[in-house]
């Protein structure tokens, strides 16, 4: 049975549990969604990273979650923590906060609601000392929400990652410390 991690006024975030995988394929692995993140991806290829990300959640107490609206019921996104594990960052290890949301519930606030949930539990109860973002340089959607939530943009962090099309190569990383998330909480 999943983990009701935390609850914001529109949505419960819950842990990944077996046979998510199936759910996220149906309704969040599409061409539009994925447009930024590789591309669409294969079911076991959501079946690994459902697989890691529950093995993190056993080992660490963190993980991504799932997205559901409190209104429908619906699995509409995940949000959540993960160590940055791509080999090409030099800041391996740290906390990164990552999300995807439904495109029919594009532009209605739920990344930034998931998002905060998220950071406040990664400086709360996780312990985290900062968290990190990444994005490709093109996805202007999502380092505007990293802006809005006063992440700093990390130039120094960057890198290019060829396992993307050339156009999402870029990816940029913003950064924010538990000491800013409270003080930009009062």
């Amino acid at each position: 049975m999943a983990d009701i991690i935390c609850e914001t006024e529109r949505l419960i975030l819950r842990t990944i549990e077996e046979g998510d995988a199936v759910l996220q394929a149906r309704l969040l692995n599409t061409p539009q969604v994925m447009a930024r993140l590789g591309g669409v991806k294969e079911l076991h290829e959501i079946e690994a990273k459902h697989a890691k990300s529950m093995a993190l959640y056993a080992q660490d107490g963190f993980s991504f979650l799932f997205m559901i609206e409190k209104a429908t019921g619906e699995m509409i996104g995940h949000c959540g923590l993960k160590r940055v594990d791509n080999p090409l960052a030099r800041n391996q290890g740290d906390h990164e906060v990552g999300w995807l949301v439904r495109e029919d519930r594009w532009r209605q606030g739920y990344a930034e609601e998931a998002v905060r949930a998220v950071l406040d539990w990664a400086f709360g109860r996780i312990g985290a000392p900062h968290v990190v973002a990444l994005t490709s340089l093109r996805n202007r959607a999502s380092w505007k929400l990293m802006e809005k939530l006063g992440m700093t943009r990390r130039t120094d962090l960057d890198f290019d990652d060829p396992d993307y099309p050339s156009e999402d190569r870029t990816t940029i990383l913003y950064s924010i410390a538990a000491e800013e998330w409270h003080r930009s909480q009062k």
